[in-house]
């Protein structure tokens, strides 16, 4: 029997997606060795919840589930910025062991505009996002222009004790 088609929202939706992070946690790397979770993901919103499950999947094999709750807040408010932001259809999404501890958060996509940090007024609806990210982080956070467009990142230091 075929298995059934990934659709959002349905009981089946799961088992299609851990083989998707499944393929993506057996092949990534990061450039430098490092044990890195990669997936690229339709620039929706909706895909900020395959985001949070790629976290998730990687925090949970490295034990670093103390900044999960952290970490999830941070990559859905990367992602939202490049729903908003980015060019073309598609995102990186990857969650990188840096070292023991810590853990990065990036989205890459196909805008060179980077991302700053902006005070929200009172009455508008977005624009808390960096600072949410900025408060989560301590402030480690940045954005690496490309060729092609630039990757945003957010670091996470678990605690050692």
């Amino acid at each position: 029997m075929p298995e059934p088609a990934f659709a959002a929202g349905t009981a089946t939706s799961a088992r299609p997606l851990m083989n998707r992070v499944g393929l993506a946690i057996a092949e990534a790397t990061a450039d430098d060795g490092r044990p890195a979770y990669s997936m690229s993901l339709p620039r929706i919103a909706e895909s900020a919840c395959d985001a949070r499950l790629l976290t998730s999947s990687a925090l949970g094999v490295w034990g670093l589930g103390g900044v999960e709750d952290e970490a999830r807040l941070v990559i859905t408010e990367l992602m939202s910025n490049a729903v908003t932001h980015a060019r073309r259809d598609y995102v990186r999404v990857s969650v990188m062991r840096r070292d023991l501890l810590v853990v990065r958060l990036a989205v890459a996509d196909f805008s060179r505009d980077l991302p700053r940090l902006r005070a929200a007024g009172a009455e508008e609806e977005r624009g808390r996002g960096l600072a949410i990210v900025e408060a989560v982080t301590a402030g480690r956070w940045g954005a690496e222009p490309r060729r092609w467009g630039k990757q945003v990142w957010a670091d996470l230091e678990m605690s050692d004790e």
